[in-house]
């Protein structure tokens, strides 16, 4: 039984590598029907996306210190946002990348600064009756100066913080002068009740970065990075909101897969008497005198993940819905022919 369940897996295996082939194909460029003429394949396959481009004022990238290979003078993109500064453990700017590092890309450079990890130290970094809050804007402020702006991702903020993240951000702005502030937000289709207020934060800084994608999550249901519908009901949430000049939708790069099993956990002793049994597990060993087992169980697998033509669908909605910025997360991930698919107005 367990060998037919490996050749059945391996026979998935090469199935799904065939398919996920024939799909790079017809999403990479264009081949020749049998009377010889071109056929452009992203076009054949999804028909609702012509003309094969969407434009937009501003393509902003996100590009992690340390991936700087993945970032091309010849891709359209406007912005990009620099990653790798965040928070110490005790609360003071760390990792900050060089700006001189990307001394080829001739577009606008920002500094981001992220915090995704603590909401404690992010409670602690917010609170100005706290010390450590004005200095690390000081040391913000500071880094800031070789770039063209900054970005604030905060993504932990708790919701009694609002009006101190509100004064921080105020506090960022005086400080920066003439540079872009941009703050990354969550995707949202309705108000919610926490520190992420959409309309008073794009009062303050010049760009909003929708983060719209995560719609499912390694803790979810199995399904798509960013629907197409779900976009669709963000953006007309943001657009109001925020304002079509400062918006800016984020749009996802990357896939994620799912398994009908989660193993790796903590097992009592009668969970696992009822797996020897049921797994017909016929030989325990001993190692330094603790019991060991083996066996095989097969894991399906349910993997979403984004291509040219579904990126360019859902810029082509965005395009449709009078958004004018996009930016992506994040470079290094995508299927390099997006790029071919995307334009920026004069």
């Amino acid at each position: 039984m367990v060998t037919r369940m490996r050749r059945f897996s391996v026979s998935l295996v090469a199935f799904a590598l065939v398919c996920s082939l024939s799909v790079s194909l017809w999403a990479s460029g264009s081949q020749s029907d049998p009377s010889g003429k071109d056929v452009n394949i992203a076009t054949a396959s999804a028909p609702s996306v012509a003309p094969n481009q969407a434009r937009f004022t501003e393509i902003w990238a996100h590009l992690m210190a340390g991936e700087e290979a993945g970032l091309s003078g010849s891709m359209p993109i406007t912005d990009v946002g620099y990653f790798g500064a965040g928070l110490s453990s005790f609360g003071k700017l760390a990792n900050v990348p060089k700006r001189s590092t990307l001394k080829g890309y001739r577009g606008r450079v920002h500094l981001v600064v992220a915090e995704v990890t603590n909401q404690a130290l992010t409670h602690f970094c917010l609170d100005p009756e706290l010390p450590m809050r004005d200095a690390l804007v000081d040391a913000i402020a500071e880094a800031t100066i070789p770039y063209d702006g900054l970005q604030i991702d905060f993504e932990l903020v708790p919701a009694s913080d609002r009006k101190n993240f509100i004064s921080f951000l105020s506090d960022l702005r005086a400080r920066i002068g003439k540079r872009t502030l941009s703050v990354a937000l969550p995707a949202r289709t309705r108000t919610v009740d926490d520190a992420y207020d959409y309309a008073a934060i794009s009062g303050i800084a010049d760009r909003i970065i929708v983060m719209a994608y995560d719609e499912h999550w390694s803790g979810s249901a199995p399904g798509s990075i960013a629907s197409i519908e779900w976009c669709k009901k963000v953006s007309a949430y943001a657009l109001p909101q925020i304002g079509k000049d400062k918006l800016v939708m984020g749009i996802p790069f990357y896939g994620r897969a799912w398994g009908d099993a989660t193993l790796s956990k903590a097992y009592r002793f009668s969970g696992l008497a009822r797996i020897i049994e049921e797994r017909g597990v016929t030989e325990i060993l001993r190692e330094e005198g603790i019991p060991t087992f083996e066996y095989v169980q097969p894991v399906k697998v349910k993997v979403f993940f984004e291509d040219s033509v579904s990126i360019l669908a859902r810029a082509k909605m965005y395009q449709d819905a009078s958004v004018q910025n996009v930016s992506f997360w994040r470079l290094g991930q995508e299927d390099p022919s997006v790029w071919n698919s995307l334009t920026v107005l004069d």
